[in-house]
């Protein structure tokens, strides 16, 4: 089994982070499946719009619904982030190399989200490669029973893992 994950304390840095990894991965021809995330600020809100750049295709999907400038509440769309769990399941028919999760988040931790997707990835030998939350870490760390790797979160730290994973797995073959 190979599992990996990144967490940093920046906003959006892990955004950013595993969307350049997923960038780099592409072009060196490894076949992705998954979602990356892009956050755009509203100039009307101090909060962003969440998008999910779903793999291995160009579609996008805001997974953010706006509230209303009082709001409080969790800005998440899950009919959204369900749809998007459903394009990433039918990739995982295609035999990607990868499975890209932008988060480990709250959806996840309460076994909804891609926490399907993550464990069938595994039970089929997909290599899985995710941000986590802080919030989130303990009960990642609990669901994975402690089978994931920590990696630092730097752009070479996270290819270089991919690229071993890869050429053990063709070791293997």
């Amino acid at each position: 089994m190979h599992l990996a994950y990144v967490t940093t304390t920046a906003r959006g840095a892990t955004d950013r982070l595993l969307s350049e990894v997923a960038t780099r991965l592409d072009a060196k021809g490894v076949r992705l499946a998954g979602v990356v995330q892009t956050n755009t600020e509203c100039a009307d809100n101090a909060r962003c719009d969440m998008d999910l750049r779903v793999m291995p295709g160009p579609e996008v999907i805001r997974i953010s619904q706006t509230l209303g400038t009082g709001s409080r509440g969790c800005r998440l769309d899950p009919g959204e982030l369900e749809r998007a769990v459903g394009l990433v399941s039918a990739a995982l028919a295609e035999d990607p190399e990868l499975l890209i999760v932008n988060k480990f988040g709250k959806h996840e931790a309460d076994g909804r989200g891609f926490r399907p997707l993550i464990a069938e990835a595994l039970a089929r030998d997909i290599p899985v490669l995710l941000g986590v939350n802080g919030l989130n870490e303990e009960r990642f760390l609990a669901f994975t029973e402690g089978a994931a790797v920590k990696l630092s979160p730097e752009p070479d730290a996270l290819v270089d893992w991919v690229e071993k994973v890869r050429a053990s797995r063709i070791q293997a073959a």
